[in-house]
């Protein structure tokens, strides 16, 4: 297939071999809704404020162009988070501030200034950072801690010091002792207006929600210390990082209580302080083991040294996991979680956007069991979750009669309860990769708590040779008796399910049993998964279910696969196909792949010829990355990258007015107009 043909061409692509509409007598193709996303792009309603030069970046702080290096990536991450994190106001923050160190002259790379100052001098500095790229290492002579120092040494009042790469991270305070100066290793800087003592022990409600990139900084840097002082492998670093988020999450649910998720300087810097770190997460980790026994063993224990869960807390105790945005943490998430787990099963992790794409879609709603057959990280699981989440917030700002923000502790905790409740009794995953079943119940519990139906099993398997233990557990959330699981004619118990499965002619499904189940392997004694997964998607659908799958784009046009096809019309309603870019899997695959939506017949549909309706289409030519993985923002006619006027409210209730760049994605685009189209088509789901 050509990235080149239209979408009428794709029209005539999709489906090769069966009657088109024009050859059931109507002329008008009228089986296929065509949508050209180049033009929905150019009538949206956002105003662009400023072009960057290629190779520039605009600063967050003072608006000036600077070269895109990845030193700049790190900086421009650190003044989110001195801006959105530590609530200090851009104007007591001076970016490439001329010092004077002795008789020479030097740059600082980010300098503060304290509450109401207006003499905005070198002596006058409260707070220093560095940033560099991620190859220059703390120890480096000339660009490390020790250039830190000597710029705080040289700035009379200048009391805090920050280093970072990106990946590691030191806090240094500068205490005098009568004519004498010392420096103090801490855990973090202090925020606008917070005491000292927060540092080491934050209060509940001054913990922060992660924004740009710094959550996945935080996740990359505990990694590194659990794999450099345990001389672990990448695998088993990650699972007692897990260990510790799960940790980090109970205790942040624990609102009656003060946070027990903490390590202070003094402790983190003495053996006996990490020792008495350490014992006080375990007790938390007792908890978690009691809580959800099907993740952990009753004797796990956490592996890492005091020294290493240590560093591990302090890293994250300043966040707020619960209350950070979904985006931030997922992406953070899932890219650590991608680096170690990546399966050699034809998995390729779907990229959030397309996912987010599939489940608005798809319209999941609160009252509907939701599947991923193969949920992997559990992307597609938390995506339809937070679309339910957001409905459920909608309904409970209408019952209390105020908006989220005005929510009190007694709000939130009924809100959480009901979304537990809803993640517990309609959400479900099943993988043939252990490892990934328990990285997506992590992926569940960070998000949302529902990591209970998140299951262990080869579900291409016939029903009744299904493991007793998938078996039972499934039953018991399902509300029926495990001797209703017995036939692939009698599973049919789930309203969407949104999947990418693993594909490939290299991890065939030969065997004569499992075929056997399937109407599409008739006559077949090897099929790739992805083709045999779509009839077991659409034997696990209730009637009238919906199905969101991505398939390679030769089910979808390869003349010797027109018996799938067929099979699709004869047994669903082919509601939408939409053709993604060959791009959308790099830089880890360039196959080409499209998102298949359908929705399972009812059974007198299904004694009814094959009706004639419209089919909606889509190509999207855009997805927010080129080939090596990196970000494409929207350019204006000559090329240069688009900023756009944005305002948010700050933790502290201020607006702040500020520019920024979107992805040239049309990925964004085709929800609203298929849900125009749907609504006009009479599809009330």
């Amino acid at each position: 297939m050509q990235r080149s043909r239209g979408l009428r061409e794709r029209c005539l692509t999709l489906f090769a071999g069966l009657p088109r509409a024009s050859e059931t007598g109507n002329g008008n193709d009228s089986r296929f809704f065509m949508v050209g996303l180049d033009r929905a792009m150019t009538t949206e309603q956002t105003t662009a404020t400023i072009t960057v030069p290629e190779g520039k970046i605009r600063d967050y702080i003072d608006g000036k162009f600077r070269n895109d290096t990845p030193e700049e990536y790190v900086r421009q991450n650190i003044e989110k988070r001195l801006v959105g994190e530590h609530g200090y106001p851009k104007l007591l923050i001076r970016v490439e501030y001329a010092i004077k160190v002795g008789s020479s002259n030097k740059r600082v790379d980010v300098a503060l200034f304290p509450e109401n100052c207006t003499d905005f001098s070198q002596e006058n500095i409260k707070i220093i950072i560095e940033c560099k790229k991620d190859s220059v290492k703390p120890s480096d002579k000339k660009e490390g801690v020790e250039q830190l120092k000597s710029y705080m040494a040289a700035s009379l009042n200048c009391e805090w010091g920050m280093w970072t790469n990106g990946q590691e991270k030191e806090v240094w305070r500068k205490i005098k002792d009568k004519d004498k100066e010392r420096f103090e290793d801490y855990i973090d800087i202090p925020s606008f207006k917070t005491d000292i003592e927060d540092i080491d022990r934050p209060k509940r409600n001054q913990q922060k929600k992660a924004i740009g990139d710094n959550l996945l900084f935080a996740f990359r840097k505990c990694h590194n210390v659990i794999y450099a002082n345990e001389g672990m492998q990448k695998q088993p670093a990650f699972f007692e990082l897990l260990k510790l988020i799960f940790c980090k999450i109970e205790d942040e649910k624990n609102i009656v209580e003060d946070i027990q998720f903490y390590v202070t300087s003094k402790e983190r810097n003495n053996q006996d302080g990490q020792l008495t770190a350490k014992k006080r997460i375990a007790k938390i980790f007792e908890k978690v083991k009691a809580k959800y026994g099907q993740i952990f063993a009753t004797n796990e224990v956490l592996e890492l040294s005091p020294r290493t869960i240590a560093g591990v807390v302090g890293e994250l105790q300043k966040y707020s996991l619960l209350d950070t945005a979904i985006d931030v943490k997922g992406r953070a998430y899932e890219e650590i979680v991608g680096s170690n787990l990546r399966g050699d099963r034809g998995e390729f992790f779907t990229p959030r956007n397309v996912m987010a794409m599939a489940v608005k879609m798809v319209n999941p709603r609160p009252n509907e069991r939701v599947l991923d057959s193969s949920c992997g990280t559990g992307g597609f699981l938390v995506n339809a979750m937070n679309h339910v989440i957001a409905q459920i917030k909608e309904r409970c700002e209408k019952q209390f009669g105020k908006p989220e923000k005005q929510w009190n502790d007694f709000d939130k905790q009924r809100v959480r309860d009901i979304i537990s409740d809803v993640a517990k009794r309609n959400f479900f995953g099943f993988d043939i990769n252990p490892d990934l079943v328990k990285a997506t119940k992590m992926n569940m519990v960070m998000n949302n708590d529902g990591s209970g139906n998140i299951l262990r099993e080869n579900s291409l398997l016939p029903p009744h040779e299904w493991n007793s233990d998938f078996k039972e557990t499934l039953a018991k959330a399902l509300g029926v008796e495990v001797t209703d699981l017995t036939h692939h004619s009698k599973i049919g118990y789930f309203d969407v399910i949104i999947t990418n499965p693993p594909f490939g002619s290299k991890i065939p499904i030969d065997d004569s049993h499992i075929l056997a189940q399937y109407a599409i392997a008739k006559n077949s004694k090897s099929m790739p998964p992805e083709q045999v997964f779509i009839e077991r998607c659409v034997q696990l659908l209730k009637p009238n279910g919906r199905l969101a799958i991505v398939l390679p784009d030769s089910i979808l046009g390869a003349p010797g696969l027109i018996d799938i096809r067929k099979w699709l019309l004869a047994n669903t309603r082919i509601v939408a196909s939409i053709d993604l870019h060959q791009d959308t899997f790099q830089p880890f695959t360039g196959v080409q792949t499209s998102l298949l939506v359908v929705q399972k017949k009812t059974e007198e549909e299904l004694r009814e010829p094959n009706a004639n309706y419209p089919i909606f289409m889509a190509m999207v030519e855009k997805v927010g990355h080129d080939k090596r993985g990196n970000p494409t923002p929207k350019r204006d006619k000559d090329g240069e990258i688009l900023y756009f006027s944005k305002t948010r409210v700050l933790d502290n209730g201020e607006i702040e007015t500020y520019e920024e760049t979107e992805l040239d994605d049309h990925t964004l685009l085709v929800p609203d107009i298929f849900t125009k189209w749907k609504k006009e088509e009479g599809m009330s789901w």
